[in-house]
């Protein structure tokens, strides 16, 4: 008809990224001119240095203490291969178990409303504010009640266990995977999804096939937060499952245990040793996994 108004487009904009929120091309400000412009990039900068400048000068106060005996007695030592063995593999599997939570979870949180959501969105966020030793002392208690006792009756052993390391860690650290992925699919317009169920898809299948697809790096980003986390835990693995030489023992129980006996340097090798690994992974995940 004529004179009849069509109803408008409902069309996203070109330039918005609904991926996610970890997105690695987003606008950056425009190049700073004029004496005022750059004195404001020059303060914002001083932050910046003095924090880098901080954390490598603690890095190469360790480096300038330890000397090439201890890393060799690092490499050498059968028990600290041992808790790099076992740091190694109870850190992959928390985070396989972690995402495992994180995903159906942060998608839930993101999509739906009900009752109480408010409530449980800040108890997921409980381990991230608490301090991580009461998560050691409260699975401790928690194993001494009916319940937990009844968990152990039948034949699942936790306390003073290598299965209770794999507890720890995963209570303390999967809520950051959790509000990562969570912000992810925020992060994703549901009117894509809607989109995609008008053609054909289910719920379920706009979520594997759009949802799931777009927040991958999201997915990769809450993985590595799980899994930096999980690694430096310290004192609710003390309080839990203890530092057992060649049973319990982790890297960060690792530097405890020397350093409580003089091994100072040492311990400091082993911290070093951290921290290149964790580096190392970061860069990787980055570069490899953050492309696509």
């Amino acid at each position: 008809m004529i004179g009849k108004r069509l109803p408008p487009k409902l069309c996203l904009p070109e330039t918005l990224n609904v991926s996610h929120p970890f997105a690695s091309n987003a606008r950056t400000a425009p190049p700073v001119t004029g004496l005022h412009g750059r004195l404001f990039a020059a303060s914002m900068f001083v932050f910046v240095g003095l924090f880098v400048f901080g954390l490598l000068a603690i890095f190469v106060a360790d480096l300038s203490y330890t000397g090439p005996k201890a890393v060799v007695d690092v490499l050498r030592s059968p028990e600290i291969r041992a808790a790099v063995w076992l740091s190694t593999w109870t850190t992959a599997v928390t985070v396989l178990l972690g995402l495992l939570f994180a995903v159906p979870m942060g998608y839930a949180l993101s999509r739906y409303r009900f009752p109480g959501h408010a409530l449980i969105d800040s108890i997921i966020d409980l381990p991230i504010i608490l301090p991580p030793l009461v998560v050691g002392l409260s699975l401790l208690v928690f194993f001494q009640t009916s319940p937990g006792k009844w968990i152990e009756d039948q034949g699942v052993q936790f306390v003073l266990q290598r299965k209770g390391i794999v507890l720890c860690q995963l209570l303390v650290s999967a809520s950051f995977g959790i509000r990562a992925v969570k912000l992810t699919f925020d992060g994703i317009d549901p009117r894509i999804e809607h989109v995609a169920m008008t053609l054909g898809c289910t719920r379920g299948g706009a979520f594997f096939r759009v949802a799931l697809p777009m927040a991958r790096r999201g997915i990769v980003v809450g993985g590595i937060l799980i899994w930096t986390r999980a690694l430096g835990i310290f004192g609710p693995l003390m309080v839990f499952v203890g530092a057992l030489r060649m049973k319990t023992e982790v890297l960060p129980t690792t530097i405890y245990l020397e350093q409580s006996v003089g091994h100072i340097e040492v311990a400091l090798a082993v911290a070093i040793f951290m921290i290149l690994l964790v580096t190392v992974a970061l860069v990787a995940v980055r570069v490899v996994g953050l492309r696509g």
